[in-house]
């Protein structure tokens, strides 16, 4: 899709329409996708953007590159833009659970288009879609506990809505790295395909999709989220900040999380 007529102009994710399917692309290929404060702001605004859009009945989450995202960028994430104040450290670590929160009260229907790796805040990202379709090859982890640091952002409640609490268990404890086949089985993807496969099925699914009224779209995305909801509430999840601020604050962590940086470098 080319960049739509009237539609905001973003640095670091990019949105288009094209009829009533609408595009929003995660677009720091030479990051990998990281999430930078900047990328989850614009996130929070494209998904209010696509909301207003009367046409639009379907939008597809994607990454630009070799990922669909590597999770938060950890190498600016504790040096977030504030003014050094405890309100200023809250609000940048509960950045990422008010994208994921506006991502899942986007009007139109979501599917995350799933290439690559897709890690941390990354599955997050996914995880506040309402459908996943993942390239067969793609790789997915949740390394947050490895760096000292407790998965926020409402990942928890998600995880468990989508896939159990042994397997949230297992997956945020252990960091342990997985596959497409393996996300299916637990129920976290929908359906997995061949890589070269993926554009088209993700396109087939919102055609059809879009095909449908919109009443119909919009009352089952709803009445499906209450329900999710009443089973595993995100409303707790602001909490995630606290918890989050405090391993930014604590020494030891913050050890663990230079170690991996460097490490990745």
């Amino acid at each position: 899709m080319s960049r739509t007529a009237g539609a905001p102009e973003f640095a670091a994710i990019e949105v288009s329409v094209d009829g009533s399917v609408g595009e929003l692309v995660l677009n720091r290929p030479d990051k990998l996708n990281a999430l930078s404060a900047q990328l989850l702001n614009e996130l929070i605004v494209a998904s209010s953007w696509f909301t207003a859009q009367a046409e639009v009945k379907v939008v597809v989450v994607r990454g630009a590159g070799r990922a669909f995202s590597a999770g938060a960028d950890l190498a600016g994430f504790s040096g977030a833009d504030g003014d050094g104040s405890e309100k200023a450290g809250l609000e940048a670590a509960d950045l990422g659970r008010r994208m994921a929160d506006a991502l899942t009260d986007t009007r139109p229907m979501t599917i995350a288009r799933i290439h690559g790796y897709c890690v941390g805040g990354g599955l997050v990202v996914a995880a506040a879609c309402d459908l996943r379709l993942a390239a067969d090859d793609a790789r997915f982890s949740i390394p947050e506990v490895d760096l000292g640091i407790p998965l926020a952002w409402g990942g928890i409640p998600r995880l468990v809505r989508e896939i159990g609490p042994a397997a949230t268990k297992e997956l945020v404890l252990s960091c342990r790295e997985f596959g497409a086949a393996e996300a299916r089985e637990l129920g976290f993807l929908n359906r997995v395909v061949d890589p070269g496969k993926l554009e088209g099925e993700v396109t087939a699914l919102a055609a059809r999709l879009a095909g449908q009224p919109s009443y119909s779209l919009e009352l089952t995305k709803r009445q499906v989220n209450e329900v999710a909801e009443e089973s595993g509430s995100t409303a707790g999840s602001i909490e995630d900040a606290k918890a989050l601020a405090g391993a930014l604050s604590d020494p030891e962590s913050l050890a663990k999380m230079s170690a991996y940086l460097t490490g990745r470098g």
